[in-house]
């Protein structure tokens, strides 16, 4: 039975990472996570628990409920910058 709800993260999370011209290590840094985990749950290989959702969100300057809301895909940063 296909995973269709880590799909669906592994997406917005690829695609708001890359729409703030992040590399995976930097969100990496960011979240506070290891690279090779981020780059897991951008390919759908890893299960993101809830707290590590949360730091993905903060990392992104969002919400958990804005990360996983398929209708704020596109939402620009909230003065968040990448070191």
């Amino acid at each position: 039975m296909p995973k269709r709800a880590r799909a669906i993260v592994a997406h917005k999370i690829r695609l708001l990472r890359f729409l703030r011209g992040w590399s995976q290590e930097q969100l990496a840094a960011q979240s506070g996570l290891h690279r090779t985990y981020v780059s897991a749950i951008e390919r759908g290989a890893r299960n993101v628990g809830l707290d590590n959702l949360e730091r993905l969100a903060d990392a992104f300057g969002l919400s958990v409920q804005e990360l996983l809301d398929n209708d704020n895909t596109l939402a620009p940063p909230r003065n968040r910058t990448c070191s």
